[in-house]
């Protein structure tokens, strides 16, 4: 089978397509056929050597995807050949080796894609969306009623997010850097959406909460917008760190006088009962239609190293995904 290899960390460059065996399911595994694999930016600082999971050399990149069960192992129940799912990881780490054909699950880590999801939707549920049910469920306890800020909400975890916090009921403001973002923001459901490019913006935020601030925000880029973040929340508000790109300076004051809490997120670290729940929670979203993946880019496999370096592009809409 085709499956992208690095053989050494590095920039885009060290990704290649090469053949490789076929994988074979062993006891309490699911191979499946993948029909498309998402690209995350974490992808990209694996990819480089500095994340905080290292693989051994060489491997392939990429924890998610979707597809079609094509072989069942032994001792195995619930699945079948032709079963349509999407995955959180394979067998080889959960957090790489699904830039491939074919991939080898164990079985937790299959989960049903409903029918009116496509296999591109698909490739977007791991990381994004059990992310984003984490940050808002799990670490900010966000609640109907609540208002909550999404900084770049056009990107895949934050339309994530913004789904699922509208879905229980919270008041959203989204951000984008352009037009096509902020569009992208406002069909997902989210009352407000703010161009974080433009002067004033935090004004605009304040405003739009009737001057209290926003009581969770959900922080993708904490480097740039940290110390604004500690302006604008709320009183008693959490702010819940998704990304970041180097290091800030922030007025620890601000944490004090707004008496609020900031959380760090890594998803490698949730709870075997959190990543249920999470898996739980998107699945009965898909099939109510309250969750619907938004796909920017479809790219052929070969390309992986093209979306590499797209997905970390400004002006993100929706996710990047590779069609083996």
């Amino acid at each position: 089978m085709k499956a992208i290899l690095a053989r050494e960390f590095g920039g885009p460059e060290v990704l290649k397509l090469e053949e490789v065996p076929d994988p074979v399911a062993g006891k309490g595994q699911v191979r499946v056929s993948i029909r498309a694999v998402g690209v995350n930016p974490y992808d990209t600082y694996m990819r480089a050597g500095g994340y905080a999971i290292k693989p051994d050399l060489p491997y392939t990149p990429g924890a998610d995807a979707a597809g079609v069960v094509n072989q069942v192992g032994d001792d195995v129940t619930g699945w079948k050949t032709g079963d349509r799912v999407y995955i959180s990881g394979t067998t080889k780490g959960k957090a790489h080796g699904a830039y491939a054909a074919m991939a080898v699950c164990e079985a937790l880590q299959v989960h049903r894609l409903p029918a009116r999801v496509s296999f591109a939707q698909g490739a977007g549920l791991f990381v994004p969306y059990v992310t984003a049910w984490r940050a808002l469920f799990g670490r900010a306890n966000a609640r109907a009623g609540d208002t909550l800020l999404v900084h770049g909400a056009s990107g895949a975890v934050g339309i994530a997010a913004t789904q699922f916090a509208v879905a229980a009921g919270l008041t959203v403001i989204g951000t984008a850097g352009t037009d096509e973002g902020l569009a992208v923001v406002t069909k997902q459901g989210a009352q407000h959406a703010f161009n974080h490019r433009s002067a004033g913006y935090l004004e605009q935020i304040t405003s739009a909460t009737g001057g209290r601030g926003p009581d969770v925000i959900l922080e993708m880029l904490a480097n740039v917008n940290l110390d604004h973040d500690l302006t604008v929340v709320a009183l008693g508000g959490r702010i819940v760190v998704i990304g970041n790109r180097g290091r800030v300076e922030i007025d620890a004051r601000k944490i004090m006088s707004k008496d609020c809490a900031v959380y760090g997120l890594a998803l490698w670290a949730i709870t075997p009962d959190e990543v249920r729940r999470a898996h739980q929670a998107i699945i009965a979203g898909l099939e109510s239609g309250a969750l619907n993946p938004v796909v920017g880019k479809e790219m052929p496999l070969a390309d992986a190293a093209k979306a590499h370096i797209a997905v970390m592009e400004p002006g993100a809409h929706g996710k990047i995904v590779l069609l083996p």
